[in-house]
């Protein structure tokens, strides 16, 4: 435990550097606020440390063959699982660390992404949007659950800073093409059908966004992810159990039915196969809600899934569908991805246990969208607030000029 304190002041030594360089290209950024963030998340590193010492996890047996099962860093090279024990096997193997010291190392990996994030947020909305009379992205920075599931040495932690980093570089992916990269790169490894949801997002926020996109910009984003699918494919296949010969749907259905029936063993709560799709959906992204809670983990998420239905009901407005007609290519990549992938998803999701576990890979995507269309309602309302002024300006001055004549 002492290697993973000393490593936790470490890396928090690391981040002053990373977020002065941060702090130069976006002024906006708060290091004070991503700093409290940082300590907020190691919290939830220590919550998790305590959680897995009475529950099964993943990080143990990822921990177990990082340090003892490779005789070389290549050895280990893989998709899905592998790249966890790939990604691990120098510090575990190499260095040395204890299975305490490699949680402390991956929760800073899922701290990255939230900065990721947080970037993302900020850079795209105008506004300081509150709700519940707090500043929108610092609530989203500071979801419980989101943190609970990236902390550990696993999947969580590193897709979700694969998934940051690709949020952050699509508002230029021209510029930001090693940040594109390495995120691309690194869901890939892990999840190659989330790879596809990303790229089957960007590829539809690109053409049907409202900016003045030049077509080369276009051509480049479209070229470079069907490119990947097409070079991938097989891969991304393979990864499914899904046979050509079949049919990819009949090979979805058969891979979604086997994958739920897998998990349903893995996690806690109540069994959701069964469920018609818009329940799937629901119970994927609000459930558990306190009468359906799996323990005393459930209660705080059902406390958050509560926010969520709040936050989403935002959209249940009659000026949505036309905001969303003439939204950003970012808003529409952001909703694409968000669908997409909750349709996936909540096919194999075969218990809450597991959905409260997948959905952080998703949400943020969601609220981006319900951040953006507030940002926007503030910005209309605004206008027209200005409008107004300036016409009681001129009645004021209208009305003295005939008081005077």
């Amino acid at each position: 435990m002492m290697g993973a304190l000393i490593l936790i002041v470490i890396l928090y030594g690391i981040n002053q550097p990373i977020l002065s360089y941060l702090k130069k290209k976006f002024p906006f950024l708060s290091v004070n606020l991503l700093n409290g963030l940082y300590a907020y998340h190691t919290l939830f590193w220590l919550i998790y440390y305590v959680y897995q010492l009475s529950h099964p996890s993943d990080s143990k047996a990822y921990y177990e063959n990082a340090s003892t099962r490779y005789d070389s860093w290549f050895a280990a090279f893989g998709s899905d699982t592998k790249f966890i024990e790939f990604v691990g096997y120098p510090f575990a193997k190499s260095l040395g660390f204890s299975y305490e010291t490699m949680l402390a190392l991956f929760s800073w990996f899922g701290y990255l992404g939230f900065v990721f994030f947080y970037i993302f947020f900020k850079e795209n909305v105008k506004t300081k949007v509150k709700v519940l009379k707090l500043e929108f992205i610092t609530l989203l920075l500071f979801l419980p659950n989101m943190h609970f599931w990236t902390v550990a040495f696993s999947k969580g932690s590193l897709i979700f800073l694969g998934i940051g980093l690709f949020a952050y570089a699509m508002k230029f992916p021209q510029k930001r093409i090693l940040a594109l990269l390495l995120g691309s790169f690194i869901v890939f490894q892990i999840r190659p059908h989330v790879f596809l949801f990303l790229g089957a997002g960007a590829v539809v926020g690109y053409f049907t966004g409202k900016e003045q996109v030049p077509f080369y910009q276009k051509l480049l984003v479209y070229v470079s992810f069907i490119g990947a699918l097409i070079i991938f494919s097989d891969q991304i296949l393979a990864m499914a159990n899904i046979n050509l010969n079949e049919g990819i749907v009949e090979g979805f259905e058969e891979f979604a039915t086997e994958r739920a029936a897998n998990l349903s063993d893995s996690g806690s709560g109540v069994n959701i196969n069964a469920y018609p799709l818009p329940l799937k959906l629901f119970t994927f992204w609000f459930r558990p809600l306190f009468f359906d809670a799996p323990g005393a983990l459930g209660l705080f998420v059902s406390l958050e899934n509560l926010l969520y239905l709040y936050l989403t009901s935002k959209l249940f407005d009659k000026g949505f569908i036309k905001y969303l007609t003439n939204s950003s290519s970012l808003v529409k990549m952001s909703l694409t991805i968000f669908l997409t992938s909750s349709l996936a998803l909540s096919f194999v999701m075969s218990n809450l246990g597991i959905a409260m576990r997948q959905k952080s890979m998703v949400m943020y995507f969601l609220f981006f969208v319900v951040l953006s269309y507030l940002d926007y309602k503030r910005r209309i309302k605004y206008k027209r607030f200005l409008k107004q002024k300036k016409l009681m300006e001129a009645a004021a001055i209208e009305n003295a000029t005939t008081v005077h004549a």
